[in-house]
């Protein structure tokens, strides 16, 4: 007996013509993101468009935004990739209703709409507020390192920095010499063409000399902020201007030879991976609510350091809501006496590496530190504390396990600051679709 099967007609034509929202299930994060960012106010990118005439018509801006956020929510980062999601891919054929931007008008829209992508950051935030998604109780701090658009091989140590400035000169001096040589003598030698390697050779000692001066710049004001100045014989000086005993290792604003630049992106900074070794990379935070993991504050700088960011992170979740939490978490990294006795809510903050047990504090010089160890010795403050792990970590191991993210597609500082703000709207609004639904 002859098998039955539901009817297959691959090359039946469609009597009527499919509607695009009949493609995905319903609950897919798609309509979530096309729903999320039709009620956002999105002003700012049209601005960018006024009066540019009925010759001059860009794609619509809605649906770049939309585009470029569900690609981020799916672990989408490529811009060619997501050119060829557009044909591929249901929902981003949904998304973009018929129209197939190519990967570098994909790319300059993200380049030219920084600011404007990280501004909606916090509209999703307020959004995820009014969804009472958002409570500000209790809000953890972390930090976690993510790797740079830029290569470790595209790097150069500073004490090689200046070798490399030696021999480049060398090399440069003695083409000049061998151009200016007989053509008898020349007619001998291989062929080579002269201009074009001094040419190169100059570009090349010429982008070594900048980094090599942005490393001694660097350097100069690392000195001034530790109470050093110019010719100060490399003797430590007291308040009162007078010499201490002992020596500086190094001359005012010289860097350490093992100081590194890259040329790729020189607003990196070499960072240790959690799992060891070393990577061009930027310092990530984000400030997470406890209600439902959704990140109310997100920054980022190229200062290896968690220290300097407890009171800014505190100070952001009160500029993206006007409020400011109840308490705030955060590991030993944030530990110092000024940030205990300078931040405006309850804290807790580790004293040392978890697990170990803590040191005893002077009560005299530091008495705000002591008091926080006294507090994580009660009971209240062991239960506040325990959350912290829980609450902080999970969203960065979304963000680099879930969505993918692990190096970022931009270069420079405020391109960097901007994309981790996009990446942190696109984790909040795959929350958002999940609880919501």
């Amino acid at each position: 007996m002859a098998g039955s099967y539901r009817p297959y007609e691959p090359d039946q034509v469609m009597l009527l013509p499919a509607a695009p929202q009949d493609w995905l299930p319903v609950g897919h994060l798609a309509y979530f993101i096309h729903d999320t960012v039709d009620a956002l106010d999105l002003k700012a990118f049209y601005a960018r468009y006024e009066g540019g005439g009925s010759r001059n018509q860009p794609f619509h801006p809605a649906m770049m935004v939309k585009v470029l956020v569900y690609a981020y929510a799916t672990g989408v980062f490529s811009s060619r990739k997501i050119e060829r999601r557009l044909h591929d891919d249901l929902a981003f054929r949904m998304l973009a209703a018929g129209n197939f931007p190519r990967h570098r008008t994909i790319c300059d829209f993200r380049a030219f709409h920084l600011k404007e992508l990280s501004e909606l950051f916090v509209q999703v935030v307020k959004l995820a507020r009014e969804m009472r998604l958002v409570k500000l109780g209790t809000v953890a701090i972390d930090g976690t390192k993510v790797k740079a658009n830029a290569s470790r091989h595209k790097a150069m140590s500073y004490g090689r920095m200046k070798q490399a400035e030696f021999e480049l000169k060398a090399q440069i001096d003695a083409l000049l010499a061998r151009a200016k040589a007989a053509d008898e003598a020349e007619a001998n030698e291989p062929e080579l063409d002269l201009p074009a390697e001094i040419e190169r050779r100059e570009a090349r000692l010429a982008a070594i000399r900048e980094a090599r001066e942005r490393l001694e710049q660097r350097q100069r004001e690392a000195d001034l902020e530790r109470g050093r100045s110019d010719g100060d014989d490399r003797r430590p000086r007291g308040p009162d201007g007078k010499p201490r005993g002992g020596r500086y290792k190094r001359e005012f604003g010289v860097p350490e030879d093992k100081a590194q630049e890259n040329f790729t992106d020189p607003d990196s900074r070499i960072m240790k991976r959690a799992g060891g070794g070393f990577d061009p990379a930027y310092n990530a935070q984000t400030a997470v609510d406890e209600a439902a993991h959704i990140v109310v504050a997100a920054e980022l700088d190229n200062i290896a350091p968690d220290v300097n960011w407890l009171l800014p992170m505190i100070q952001a979740v009160k500029d993206n809501l006007g409020e400011l939490p109840a308490l705030g978490l955060a590991d030993a990294g944030y530990r110092s006496e000024e940030n205990l006795k300078s931040a405006p809510i309850e804290l807790v903050v580790a004293l040392g590496r978890e697990g170990r047990a803590h040191a005893e504090v002077d009560a005299k010089q530091y008495p705000h530190t002591a008091a926080m160890a006294a507090k994580l010795k009660t009971q209240e403050g062991q239960a506040a504390y325990r959350k912290r792990k829980w609450l902080a970590e999970p969203p960065n191991g979304w963000i680099k396990s879930v969505l993918g993210f692990r190096q970022f597609s931009m270069r420079g500082l405020h391109r960097v600051r901007a994309e981790w703000k996009l990446v942190c709207m696109a984790l909040n609004l795959r929350r958002m679709a999940a609880l919501v639904v």
